[in-house]
C-alpha cells in the first residue's frame, strides 16, 4: 500500500503524537508499503522561526504550509490521520479528510486526544459530518471507545506501539532516589503537582532528585516555583525522541500527575525501559497502569499522595521491582508484532480483521459499510 500519516512530525515540541507517528512509518515501510509523513506542523521557512512565538500569525504561516502539502494525498492509497481535539481538530484533520475524500481515498482517523468527551460535547455537531466521512474511527484505548460510543460513534481500539529496540530493561534493585517526568509543561499534565511531591520528599529528608523534561507555557510558573520551595530541580527542557531512553535508564522512578490522558507514550516508554511507575488515574491510564500490579495509581491534584508514593516505593524497593517485571509484560502486548498486524489490516480496508487481531472487545466502523 501507499500509505500518507498526517500527524505532528515535530522536532521543537516532541510528544505522544510524533513519536507514534515516526514509528507507525519505519514499521510500515519494513513490512514493505510506501509509507511517508505529512507534517501538520511544517518546519518554517529560515529566518522565520520567531514567529511561533506569536499565536495568530503562527497558525496562519503553518496553514499557508500545510494545505498545499496536502495535495500530497493524491499518490496515497490511505491516508492515516492522526486527531487531536478543539480547535486543532479543524485546522489539521479536518482539512485533510476532506483532501483524502476528494482524491477518493480512504480515510482512517486515529484520534488519541484525552479531551474527547468535552471536545464532542462542545463541538459535537461540527465533529460528527467529519467523523462519518472516516472509513475508519480508530482510537488507542477502550476507554477512548468509550467516550465515542456515548456520542453515537463507533470506534476500533488498536493500543499505541511502543519501540521495544530503542528502551532496555534495567532492573533496579536499590532503592529509588532518581525521579523522572516526560510531560509537557501544560496545565493538564499538573508538573506543578509532581514538583510539590518532590519538595515534600525532599523536607522529609528523603535523598532524592528530579528531572523534568518537556517544555511548555508552564515553565517559568514551575521554575519560580522550584525556588519558592527551595528545591534543585533539573529542568532538561525538550528531549529528542532518539534521547529519551537515555533518560528512562537514568531513573529509578517516573512520575505523572495529569488530569486529562489518554493512554500516554512516556509511560509505556517507562514500562519498556524498567522504570516504575507512580501515575494519577485520568481517561484510560487506570486499563495501562493496575495498581499494585503494573504501577501505583494516586488521587489527582494530591502531592501529598504522590509522595506517599514514591517514599512506599523507596522503602520497598521489592515491590518496585516486582511492579516493574510486570509492567514490563504489559509493554509487550503494545510492541509492533502485536499492534502491526492490526494497523496493516484497517488500512487496507478490513476492520472487523483488524478488530479480531486486538485484546479488546471488537467494534465495527461505521465507515466500513461503505467498503
Amino acid at each position: 500500500m501507499k500509505i500518507a500519516l498526517v500527524a505532528s512530525g515535530s522536532a521543537a515540541v516532541p510528544g505522544g503524537q510524533s513519536v507514534q507517528a515516526d514509528l507507525l512509518v519505519r514499521r510500515l515501510r519494513e513490512e514493505g508499503h510506501e509509507a511517508e509523513l505529512i507534517p501538520i506542523d511544517p518546519t518554517f521557512p529560515a529566518g522565520l522561526g520567531w514567529v511561533r512565538r506569536i499565536p495568530w500569525v503562527r497558525t496562519m504561516l503553518n496553514q499557508l504550509l500545510y494545505l498545499p502539502s496536502l495535495l500530497r494525498l493524491r499518490r496515497a492509497d490511505v491516508a492515516q490521520i492522526f486527531s487531536a481535539s478543539y480547535a486543532s481538530f479543524f485546522l489539521a484533520p479536518a482539512p485533510a479528510i476532506a483532501v483524502a475524500r476528494l482524491f477518493g481515498r480512504r480515510v482512517v482517523l486515529n484520534y488519541h486526544s484525552g479531551e474527547a468527551d468535552d471536545h464532542l460535547t462542545r463541538h459535537g455537531a461540527w465533529v460528527a459530518p467529519w467523523l462519518r466521512r472516516a472509513d475508519a474511527l480508530v482510537v488507542p484505548s477502550p476507554w477512548l471507545r468509550d467516550v465515542f460510543a456515548r456520542h453515537g460513534h463507533d470506534a476500533l481500539v488498536i493500543p499505541n506501539a511502543v519501540d521495544l529496540s530503542r528502551f532496555t530493561f534495567r532492573s533496579r534493585p536499590h532503592s529509588p532516589v532518581h525521579l523522572l517526568c516526560t510531560r509537557n509543561l501544560e496545565p493538564i499534565y499538573r508538573v506543578d503537582v509532581v514538583l510539590r511531591a518532590f519538595a515534600m520528599l525532599r523536607k522529609q529528608g528523603r535523598s532524592v532528585t528530579l528531572t523534568i523534561a518537556g517544555s511548555g507555557s508552564g515553565e517559568e510558573e514551575l521554575r519560580r516555583l522550584a525556588l519558592q520551595e527551595g528545591v534543585a530541580v533539573r529542568f532538561a527542557g525538550s528531549v529528542s525522541p532518539p534521547e529519551m531512553p537515555r533518560l528512562y535508564q537514568e531513573a529509578d522512578l517516573f512520575l505523572n500527575a495529569s488530569v486529562v490522558d489518554n493512554q500516554p507514550m512516556s509511560i509505556l516508554e517507562a514500562f519498556a525501559s524498567g522504570t516504575p511507575v507512580v501515575t494519577t488515574g485520568p481517561g484510560g491510564i487506570p486499563a495501562l497502569v493496575t495498581h499494585e500490579e503494573t504501577g501505583l495509581l494516586v488521587p489527582e491534584n494530591d502531592p501529598d499522595a504522590l509522595a506517599s508514593a514514591v517514599a512506599r516505593l523507596m522503602d520497598d524497593p521489592r515491590l518496585a521491582q516486582r511492579l516493574a517485571r510486570q509492567a514490563h509484560e504489559r509493554a509487550l502486548r503494545h510492541e509492533w508484532k502485536r499492534v502491526g498486524p492490526a494497523w496493516i489490516q484497517v488500512l487496507s480496508g478490513d476492520a472487523t480483521a483488524a478488530a479480531r487481531r486486538t485484546d479488546e472487545p471488537p467494534a465495527v466502523c461505521r465507515g466500513e459499510a461503505r467498503g
